[in-house]
């Protein structure tokens, strides 16, 4: 089958990107072709058998959506004028959503889309002036798919009408080879990390993702370890400025890496402290590689995380997240118990699953 997804794609970053890789991969290892429509970048190219087409337009912050909204509009018409294609996928329900469903209907084609979660727990809770395009998106598509039950939850009280009966669970879900046990250390002996623990934070730096509470959380912990945070974003400034500024040690911002595959084997443990999270892919990474792991009680976190592979956090309560920490960086026995379970709680979300009506497993 042909099928052609519309939304964020490497080399831009996200966890949906990772997720429409992953995704496409197995399609196409599956004997499917593959078109992804993606945000504009410079550096777009096939990777892997999979067609990247890159749209035009400029990554500007507040028109951004719209733009990509229209320009991903033309380029899945001009694709469809080429090929001839059977699904169309839409991953995050807006702007890409919007885009995939307007053209599925338009065309008679087959539409499935993806929430991924700020879509829900934050596009459409904290901007009304957005849900009614969000309902429609909802609405319109054929299949509505949700990386988590709690997302799905979410979706369903829209009360769109059909809504719970064409929603379906599609779980994010983990490469175990290019997430290995397997990995070295190299990343800490190059940034000299050596005689502490490494505590390790993967993410883009928003709000949402609290890392402002993680270095709270250092200046009242007591435990001595390295903190590491991998990633960029618009506070990037301001919470490097809090570290000089507060005088806050053992701190190293990394910036965006390609290469968290080579970060995570040198860490002790992987924290998540958001406020809201669909799923949290870097917990099942992090878990692949034999690590324990800290997250929010909070969305899919909660499906992701048990006792016997970490621990559970109120991100509203800094104290919470140091002691959740400390148990975990203190305590050696505790920490190895974590580890040897964390390898097969990631296989259960190692199989990549297709979620079309129209391919047979």
């Amino acid at each position: 089958m042909k099928i052609a997804m519309v939304g964020q794609f490497p080399p831009h970053f996200g966890g949906v990107g990772v997720h429409i890789h992953t995704l496409s991969k197995e399609l196409v290892k599956q004997g499917h072709e593959v078109y992804v429509i993606t945000y504009p970048h410079k550096e777009i190219k096939d990777i892997d058998g999979i067609h990247v087409i890159g749209t035009s337009g400029l990554n500007v912050p507040g028109i951004r959506g719209l733009l990509f909204k229209i320009n991903a509009k033309k380029a899945l018409k001009n694709l469809l004028e080429e090929v001839d294609i059977d699904i169309i996928h839409g991953h995050y329900l807006f702007p890409a959503g919007a885009a995939a469903v307007e053209v599925g209907k338009e065309y008679g084609i087959k539409t499935y889309v993806t929430a991924h979660g700020s879509d829900m727990f934050e596009l459409y809770k904290s901007h009304p002036i957005v849900r009614p395009t969000l309902h429609k998106v909802l609405r319109d598509a054929d299949v509505v798919l949700a990386v988590s039950n709690a997302l799905r939850h979410e979706i369903i009280a829209t009360g769109v009408e059909g809504i719970s009966a064409k929603t379906r669970l599609s779980w994010n879900s983990v490469d175990i080879e290019k997430f290995s046990t397997n990995g070295d250390d190299s990343f800490k002996k190059e940034n000299k990390l050596e005689g502490k623990p490494i505590v390790l934070f993967v993410g883009n730096l928003i709000k949402r993702k609290n890392v402002d509470s993680l270095l709270e959380a250092k200046k009242i912990s007591n435990s001595d370890y390295y903190l590491v945070v991998v990633g960029d974003g618009p506070l990037y400034k301001k919470l490097t400025r809090k570290v000089e500024e507060e005088h806050i040690r053992d701190v190293i911002f990394t910036g965006s890496r390609t290469d968290v595959e080579d970060i995570i084997p040198s860490c002790d443990v992987l924290i998540l402290p958001s406020f809201s999270e669909s799923f949290g892919l870097v917990l099942i990474e992090a878990l692949a590689c034999g690590k324990p792991v800290i997250g929010s009680n909070v969305g899919g976190i909660t499906e992701i995380i048990t006792d016997d592979v970490g621990l559970l956090v109120d991100p509203n309560n800094i104290p919470s997240i140091a002691d959740a920490i400390d148990r975990i960086v203190n305590n050696d026995d505790f920490r190895l118990a974590l580890s040897l379970n964390a390898r097969d709680r990631a296989i259960d979300f190692s199989k990549v699953n297709i979620p079309y009506d129209e391919v047979k497993p």
